[in-house]
């Protein structure tokens, strides 16, 4: 078929919504490149979990920081396997819900229920300014992380101005394709068979320089970046990528999701297309 990206080659390093990510890309014509480079797993101790769980269900907290829709999704799994999903649910609706970004607000909302504040950039800085005009003082705050992140800067922040800052980490990451699929897309890359390719989260871009410098691939992964485009799905990633040195060409502006991301990706080739 004929599209925006037909004759485009994009790597996609997403796990969990890779299938959606790939009909996207493949609907505008591209050649969707699987790689997906990091697996979501529950936690290897889930007590703090179910600890962190029978204290919301019990009394829950004044205010409640998500920062992840996937963390929500795995808090309602958690409690749908110690058999208290309809207390949880109850328990979720009094808190005020401050939300990073589209996914948790999308999440919630599959639970019938809606962010009360919303960070206006989708990051820890975010987070933080939403919550600087507000009193805090006294207020147990639940704080919903995510692995490779102890949010220390979030958390002091809330300490700081008079909350009680109570933490959960419901999920962890793991490595997803094996090594040797990873190096096979960094050869390719290299050799210029691929156009873009379409970060979604950091994790992605730490694993990827993980099996490079592993592999011996450090320097073929540097080449491979200069040959191509980098696509990230926001700020968050960009700046993960821009820390390595590796320059993002490519982002959504305003919505940092999916959808968004294939349309700058398209985008980005109409406007190539255009000036030629």
């Amino acid at each position: 078929m004929q599209g925006s990206l037909t004759g485009r080659r994009i790597v996609l390093p997403e796990t969990r919504e890779l299938d959606l990510l790939a009909r996207l890309i493949e609907a505008e014509g591209g050649e969707a490149i699987r790689c997906p480079l990091v697996a979501i797993v529950d936690p290897p101790d889930p007590a703090p979990v179910a600890a962190w769980l029978e204290r919301f269900v019990r009394d829950p907290c004044d205010d409640l920081v998500l920062l992840t829709g996937e963390g929500l999704r795995r808090l309602h799994a958690a409690a749908r396997a110690a058999g208290t999903e309809s207390a949880f649910l109850h328990a979720l609706a009094p808190p005020r819900k401050i939300t990073r970004g589209p996914k948790p607000a999308t999440a919630l909302r599959t639970l019938g229920l809606e962010p009360d504040l919303r960070a206006a950039e989708p990051t820890t800085e975010g987070v933080i300014a939403a919550l600087s005009s507000e009193d805090v003082r006294g207020r147990r705050v639940g704080v919903q992380l995510y692995p490779d992140n102890p949010n220390r800067r979030l958390l002091d922040f809330l300490a700081e101005a008079g909350a009680r800052p109570d933490p959960v980490l419901p999920y962890a990451y793991a490595s997803s394709a094996d090594a040797g699929r990873v190096v096979e897309v960094i050869d390719r890359m290299e050799a210029g068979g691929v156009d873009v390719i379409a970060f979604t989260s950091s994790p992605q871009v730490r694993r990827l320089f993980e099996v490079a410098r592993t592999a011996g691939r450090a320097a073929a992964l540097e080449t491979a970046f200069a040959r191509m485009l980098v696509a990230a799905v926001g700020p968050v990633v960009a700046a993960e990528l821009e820390a390595r040195e590796v320059k993002v060409a490519i982002a959504p502006q305003d919505a940092y999701f999916m959808k968004p991301l294939v349309r700058a990706i398209a985008a980005a080739f109409a406007a190539g297309r255009k000036g030629s």
